[in-house]
């Protein structure tokens, strides 16, 4: 197939081959080929619909497309000629099906077809991670459910602060999630709509129906404005926002799991499935699969900054600066790709340490707050009761000592409104189970999550 530019008969001098690499997308967009034959397909029935092509010239392009769509799904044809994948099917078809196929791009720019495409293109990836999250949503819930009863100390600032369940930590994180898949949601709904028919910038004189043309893209309408509609890339950004964010909840996950699965913590294990050794250590079993989570985070943030500062001063149209929208948001939906790929059978094959969870809540007076709350049940106000359990815990500090082992005669010293019944109240498996408020901690406010969380995969 010749290398002659659509665009060749203004130009007297060919394209200088530095000039013509630098200004190829082809080696990252040919990615979107089935996009571009959808759109073009689409943009050929409208086409014949209003007349504009005969019906016999659009019977051999769609032939001419289907086979096209056909050997690059096969890998009989590969896009490795051309300015970018638009004039790559272009120029196939027309060495497939003669003069015919120069007929497809009336009515239509390059302008909006890159922007159709692309729309196509995410909206696709967008649902694809959406059942990538649920799949790591259905893994939570199966580690949940298991430890909706595993006591482990909740912390603040890194400290030990009340007791909770492991059910109720992942279920945090599971919450996380459900939003990041609204968001994407949310992101899809004011994308899905077509700009095919905007032309360069300024519409076009043919009586096309571009309403018709969204339809069979699946699209919910057409852009109003066709400068808009051409360079309009606030998709691109607000999935690059929603899928930074998505990466922020997975990457405070991993440093999670690093920190569980350490020696310090021992509270989880991964499966050797989804760890690594050292070269040099061999006692060594390294969380790097989650490290590269984290790591990978900054990516993706990367990407996103990347994107807002090619746009900030473009005026329009378009502007070829807009083809560096695309490798940006590529690399982010792979890379969000292949960390939700790996995160959910790491969680779903992890190796949970209830004895050492508990061992842990044990230490650092985490049932604290239970004794204030113990006096104020008892009528004492909450800062008197609050004061009094500072100065027990300083008490145990110093006899090297737990509140739960403290002698009753030793409480009473404090407040007379202590009786035997507190080492009850403060036991942590009580703690844990009397936090029965909405979205607590308690062991059958988990189930009741996880009955939500198992209604939300369901549905």
């Amino acid at each position: 197939m010749a290398n002659e530019k659509m665009w060749a008969g203004r130009f007297q001098e060919s394209l200088d081959a530095v000039a013509d690499k630098f200004n190829s997308s082809l080696p990252f967009d040919r990615r979107m080929f089935e996009d571009d034959i959808e759109g073009s397909m689409a943009h050929a029935a409208m086409l014949a619909k209003c007349g504009i092509l005969q019906k016999s010239d659009v019977d051999l392009i769609m032939e001419g497309l289907t086979g096209i769509l056909a050997d690059m799904r096969e890998g009989r044809l590969v896009a490795d000629v051309g300015e970018d994948i638009h004039m790559f099917v272009e120029a196939e078809l027309t060495a497939r099906i003669g003069e015919v196929g120069k007929r497809l791009h009336t009515a239509r720019s390059r302008n909006d077809q890159v922007a159709v495409d692309l729309r196509l293109y995410l909206r696709r990836q967008s649902l694809e991670i959406i059942e990538l999250l649920k799949a790591l949503l259905a893994s939570l819930a199966k580690q949940a459910a298991a430890h909706a009863d595993t006591i482990m100390p909740g912390y603040t600032h890194l400290q030990r602060a009340q007791p909770i369940t492991f059910g109720h930590h992942l279920l945090a994180y599971a919450a996380m999630l459900m939003r990041d898949i609204s968001r994407i949601e949310d992101a899809v709904l004011r994308m899905n709509y077509s700009p095919l028919g905007s032309c360069a910038l300024a519409g076009t004189t043919y009586p096309t129906d571009r309403a018709y043309a969204a339809e069979l893209l699946g699209f919910d309408g057409a852009c109003e404005n066709s400068l808009d509609g051409v360079s309009d890339r606030d998709f691109v950004l607000e999935l690059a926002g929603a899928f930074s964010t998505l990466m922020m909840h997975l990457s405070r996950l991993s440093e999670e799991i690093i920190l569980w699965s350490s020696w310090e913590f021992r509270f989880v294990e991964l499966s050797d499935a989804f760890t690594t050794g050292s070269s040099i250590m061999p006692q060594k079993k390294n969380s790097d699969m989650a490290e590269l989570v984290r790591g990978k985070t900054g990516r993706v943030y990367g990407n996103m900054l990347a994107l807002y500062t090619t746009l900030k001063g473009l005026p329009l149209a378009y502007n070829k600066d807009m083809q560096e929208d695309k490798e940006g948001i590529f690399d982010t939906v792979d890379t969000v790709k292949d960390c939700l790929t790996v995160f959910a059978p790491m969680i779903e094959t992890m190796t949970v340490h209830p004895e050492n969870m508990l061992a842990a809540a044990k230490g650092g007076f985490i049932n604290a707050t239970d004794v204030a709350d113990y006096l104020t049940k008892k009528g004492m106000p909450f800062r008197s009761a609050y004061k009094i359990t500072g100065e027990l815990v300083a008490r145990c500090i110093a006899d090297r000592t737990d509140l739960s082992s403290l002698p009753l005669e030793v409480y009473r010293e404090y407040s007379d409104l202590f009786e035997a019944d507190v080492y009850h109240e403060i036991d942590l498996a009580v703690c844990v189970a009397r936090r029965t408020s909405y979205g607590g901690t308690g062991p059958e406010s988990v189930r009741h999550q996880l009955q939500l969380l198992t209604d939300y995969l369901n549905k």
